[in-house]
């Protein structure tokens, strides 16, 4: 799926790593010499309310808009209630992707919520609770985009995540590595 530009749109609840996962991504992207940019889209909501974060990375060019990613190639679900309230799909590129956090199918997914985009799933809920002990899903569902795009490397997120967490580093890439172990992704629609 790496593309020149690729648009990324994260939506999750206040408190699950919606804004850390786009973050680090976007150094990861930075580390490997592509441009890349990383922004939150929420107001004065609390812990729990929906919120958006966004990626665009380029591996040619500087990046010189600076707006919301409205059509996305690949739209991140960390929190699978949202699909029941909100439109995750809109403005989805007919060949986009959404990668969810879930336990259920690719085609329950679809036949519940009517996504006609591929999808890529894994239960990184359940992942997070038994490798970092929490149900915070930011860096598992990173695993899962790695999977399923190829929009940067691995081992790139190592120098971000020992940044980020310091001492919790390693446990948050296991947790990664399991996720894209464990991602099902779609064949092409």
């Amino acid at each position: 799926m790496v593309e020149k530009l690729v648009g990324i749109r994260w939506h999750g609840r206040g408190g699950q790593g919606a804004v850390t996962s786009a973050e680090l991504i976007a150094q990861a992207a930075i580390n490997e010499g592509k441009y890349a940019q990383a922004f939150p889209s929420f107001g004065p909501e609390r812990r729990g309310a929906p919120v958006q974060a966004f990626n665009r990375i380029d591996k040619e060019s500087p990046i010189k808009i600076r707006a919301e990613v409205t059509q996305p190639d690949v739209v991140v679900v960390l929190d699978p209630g949202l699909l029941s309230i909100i439109k995750v799909t809109a403005g989805l590129k007919e060949k986009g992707l959404v990668i969810i956090n879930t336990k259920k199918t690719a085609a329950q997914i679809r036949a519940d919520f009517d996504i006609a985009n591929r999808i890529a799933t894994v239960d990184a809920t359940k992942i997070a609770k038994e490798v970092l002990r929490v149900p915070i899903v930011n860096t598992t569902m990173i695993g899962a985009l790695i999977k399923a795009t190829e929009v940067i490397n691995m081992e790139s997120v190592k120098e971000p995540l020992a940044n980020r967490f310091g001492k919790l580093a390693q446990r948050n890439f296991d947790a990664m590595k399991r996720s894209y172990d464990e991602t099902v992704v779609e064949e092409q629609r």
